[in-house]
C-alpha cells in the first residue's frame, strides 16, 4: 500500500469513528435511562420537615420509590434561604441520584446577590408537584368585606395599612407584595419567623392582612376568626370554592403568586433519565392515595411536560427579579 493510501484509509478510518460518536452516545444514553436508578436516591428538600415541599416530596416520591423498586431518601438541607440545599445538588455528580425537591429557586435568585451557582444554568427542571394557592385574609374586625374593600383602604391612607409574613422572601412575603403592586397601595411588611406567628398577628388584629396558606388558615376561617378576601390564583381553591380569586376581584394576571414546588436535577444529567423520572412522577401523582393526600394539603395540579416547565421555571425566576426591584426589597 502507498504513503497516499495508507493516509486516506485512515482518514476514513477517522471520518466513520466520528460518524459513530453520536450514535454510541446516544445509545449510552438510552442504557443510562433504563438502567437508573442504579442505586438509592437521594432527594434533598432545602427546607425543614413539614414544610409543604417536604410534605409534597415525601408523598409523591415514596410512590415513585415503590414503582421503581428503589428508596428515595428525603435529606432536609435547609438554611441560607434554601441556597445550602440547593447548592448540594448543583454539585452533586449529574448521575440523576441525588435531586432537588424545591420551588422557591426563584426567590434566592433575585434576593441573594451572591450565589454558589447560577439558577438557570445549573438546575434541569423535571416536574412541578402543583401549587397551593395562598389566600388573602383580615380580622373580621377590620371590617374588610372584600379585597376591594382592603385596596379602597390602603389607597386611601397610603402606607397607613401592614402586613404580616412568615419571613423575607417567603411565598406570603412575595405573594402579597405582587398583589399589592397589581391594586396599587402601599403597605408596611412585618415579618415574622414563620406562618402561625404571621397568622396569629391577624387574628390579633396588629396586622391588616397576610397572605398565607389554606391548611394554616381554613379552621380559623371556619371558626369566624379571619375572613378570606380573595386566592392568588387563576380558578378558585377547592378547599374553598366560596372565596374569589384576585382576578375575579379585578386585578389583572399579575396579581396571581405560583406558589408552586417540584423536582428538578443536576443540568447536565442525560435528558432520558430527566424524562424518565417525568414519567414516573407524573404517574406517580395519579394514584388516588397521593391524589387524595395532595387534596389534603390543597394542592392543585399542574400538568405539564418536561419542556413546559422548564418555561415555567425561567419565566418565575425573571418574575421574582422583577417583583424585587418593583417592591424594592432589600437584596442579602
Amino acid at each position: 500500500m502507498t504513503v497516499r493510501a495508507s493516509t486516506r484509509f485512515v482518514e476514513l478510518g477517522a471520518v466513520l469513528a466520528m460518524a459513530f460518536v453520536p450514535i454510541a452516545m446516544a445509545g449510552s444514553s438510552v442504557a443510562s435511562a433504563q438502567d437508573w436508578p442504579a442505586r438509592n436516591v437521594t432527594v434533598v428538600v432545602p427546607l425543614a420537615a413539614g414544610s409543604a415541599s417536604d410534605i409534597m416530596a415525601r408523598v409523591v416520591m415514596d410512590q415513585v420509590g415503590r414503582q421503581l423498586g428503589k428508596t428515595f431518601i428525603i435529606e432536609n438541607r435547609p438554611g441560607a434561604g434554601g441556597t445550602v440545599g440547593a447548592n448540594m445538588v448543583a454539585n452533586a455528580p449529574p448521575d440523576g441520584h441525588t435531586i432537588l425537591a424545591y420551588g422557591a429557586l426563584g426567590t434566592a435568585h433575585a434576593l441573594y446577590t451572591k450565589l454558589p451557582y447560577d439558577t438557570l444554568t445549573a438546575f434541569a427542571p423535571v416536574i412541578p408537584f402543583g401549587q397551593q394557592p395562598l389566600v388573602l385574609i383580615a380580622s373580621p374586625a377590620k371590617g374588610y368585606k372584600s379585597l376591594s374593600d382592603l385596596v379602597a383602604a390602603g389607597k386611601a391612607k397610603p402606607g397607613a395599612l401592614n402586613y404580616s409574613s412568615a419571613g423575607v422572601g417567603s411565598a406570603s412575603h412575595f405573594a402579597a407584595e405582587r398583589l399589592r403592586i397589581s391594586a396599587g397601595f402601599t403597605a408596611q411588611h412585618i415579618p415574622f419567623r414563620g406562618a402561625a406567628e404571621a397568622v396569629t398577628e391577624v387574628v390579633a388584629e396588629r396586622a391588616d392582612f397576610s397572605a398565607q396558606l389554606p391548611s394554616t388558615t381554613l379552621q380559623l376561617i371556619g371558626e369566624g376568626k379571619l375572613v378570606a378576601l380573595a386566592v392568588s390564583a387563576g380558578k378558585r381553591a377547592a378547599s374553598m370554592p366560596q372565596v374569589p380569586t384576585t382576578l375575579e376581584a379585578g386585578l389583572p394576571a399579575d396579581s396571581i403568586y405560583p406558589f408552586y414546588s417540584g423536582l428538578f436535577m443536576h443540568a447536565k444529567t442525560p435528558r432520558a433519565i430527566v424524562e424518565k423520572l417525568h414519567q414516573e412522577a407524573a404517574k406517580a401523582m395519579q394514584e388516588p392515595s397521593v391524589q387524595e393526600r395532595f387534596k389534603q394539603l390543597g394542592v392543585e395540579a399542574m400538568p405539564m411536560t418536561v419542556a413546559q416547565f422548564e418555561t415555567f421555571f425561567r419565566d418565575d425566576v425573571e418574575a421574582a427579579v422583577a417583583l424585587v426591584k418593583a417592591a424594592d426589597i432589600p437584596k442579602q
